[in-house]
């Protein structure tokens, strides 16, 4: 792990548990297809080192690289200029543990916008709350 800078702010993680096959959320979180239905338009491909862009609506295209590849149980990739977003999948028999880490957030540092990270980083964590509900209903249904 690299060392963190004091300013450095924790991790947003959160954990589900969702009643579907682990291969059905992999295909949800690890395809183009997948990840539009219930996060963002992009141009995904799973692929290590592949660039992508994530359509952010009013923020426009938002660059991001596969940084980590690891079917069907992790996926890891850079959004922006600081942040890292991992996908991690456990299967627990018929069910799948999903959990979504969305790292590098430093008090010091502004976003592409001009927004604070402490601020942003607030925002977002209530939002991968909706967007998880909505990956639920996505696998689930």
């Amino acid at each position: 792990m690299d060392n963190q800078s004091p300013s450095a702010l924790p991790d947003i993680r959160q954990t589900l548990v969702l009643n579907a096959p682990i291969q059905k959320v992999w295909s949800a979180v690890a395809t183009a297809e997948g990840i539009a239905a219930w996060f963002m338009p992009n141009n995904f491909q799973p692929v290590l080192g592949y660039e992508f862009q994530l359509n952010a609506g009013p923020f426009g295209d938002s660059p991001c690289t596969v940084t980590e590849l690891d079917p069907p149980n992790r996926l890891t990739f850079r959004w922006g200029k600081d942040w890292t977003v991992t996908f991690e999948l456990i299967q627990r028999e018929d069910k799948t543990e999903f959990t979504l880490i969305h790292g590098g957030w430093d008090a010091d540092k502004l976003t592409e916008f001009g927004e604070t990270h402490r601020l942003v980083r607030d925002r977002m964590s209530g939002g991968w709350v909706g967007l998880q509900k909505k990956l639920q209903a996505y696998v689930e249904g």
